[in-house]
Parts: structure tokens; sequence; C-alpha cells
């Protein structure tokens, strides 16, 4: 199923959650093109990093941030692996990851276990290429200002609150993808 259909299916009405979701998931995946473009060494799969990237935050709507029109009942760090439950039951494992493990910078589980986080029991750090570049694109837009990219110094500052094993995560890819 393509990502239009999978938005629509979760997202069936027209309204500002929906306008958030789209823009912010147009911008990453956006972002994530221009690093494969920059990097053709890499060889990375644009096809499905678009899609993954349009996709990455399709779990949002069951969660409760009320800035950014989320009602449900979650806690918005599940988000991602909310998002991978539905993707994963639509056929697409693949992008399922995507959306698990794009949350901060990855979350491992030693992080989610010492923080004791609302999320599973389980290692949640991109380990693709590509699981890597949508997360990392990811950094750089914010829901709650989608005009705008976060600089390299505010995308990595927004990963400090989580932890220095992220922030790691981050340096390491600023090298590797700018």
């Amino acid at each position: 199923m393509s990502p239009d259909l999978l938005i629509n299916k979760y997202y069936p009405e027209e309204n500002e959650l929906k306008r958030i979701l789209l823009t912010h998931s147009h911008s990453v995946a956006e972002k994530a093109l221009w690093i494969a473009g920059r990097h053709p060494e890499l060889a990375l799969d644009k096809t499905f990093l678009y899609e993954a990237a349009m996709l990455h935050d399709i779990g949002i709507f069951l969660t409760d941030a009320d800035t950014i029109c989320c009602f449900g009942k979650y806690p918005y760090i599940c988000h991602g692996y909310l998002g991978a439950e539905l993707v994963r039951k639509e056929g697409l494992p693949r992008h399922a990851l995507v959306c698990e493990r794009h949350t901060g910078a990855g979350l491992s589980l030693e992080e989610i276990v010492r923080q004791n986080l609302p999320v599973p029991h389980r290692e949640m750090t991109p380990v693709s290429l590509e699981e890597q570049v949508v997360c990392f694109a990811d950094k750089f837009y914010s829901k709650t200002h989608l005009d705008k990219e976060k600089s390299v110094e505010k995308a990595r500052k927004s990963l400090e609150k989580y932890g220095e094993a992220g922030v790691k995560r981050f340096d390491h890819w600023c090298e590797l993808f700018l």
C-alpha cells in the first residue's frame, strides 16, 4: 500500500493534525532525499527513503500531544512503536522498523530501562542506513514550527535532554551524511 493510501486510511479527515503530519513528513522526506543525492556512494534506496519518511510518524494520532492536535491516550514517546504496529499490520515490516526506531536518535534498550520509558523493552535504534537517514532527517524538523529547518546546533541540543548516547549517534550521522 502506498504511503498516501495508508495515511488517508488512518487520517481520513482533512484537518490540522493531517496538515501537520503531511507537512512535517514531506520536509523529512525532502531532507532524506537530499542526503541520498549528496551521497551516491551509500547506494540508498530512494523510493524506500521517501515512503518511510512519509510514514515514520503515522502513529502520532494515538498519542496525547495537544499542541499538535493529537488527543490519543498514549504518551507522545510511544508514537514510534505504535505507528510501527499499524504499518506492520499493513504488510510493510521494513517501513515499520523506521517508525519504531526514529524516536529521538533511536532508543537503546539500556536507555529505555534506565529512563523507565513507557515503550516496549527492546532495542529501538536505527540499524540500516535508510533507517539512520530518516531518523537523522527528522531531527531537523519540529511539528510545532513547520516552516523552519533547525540548524545542526539546535537539532543536537534538542537531543541532549535524552542523554549522551543519542547525541553521539547524531554527531556520527553529521559526519556521515552532511
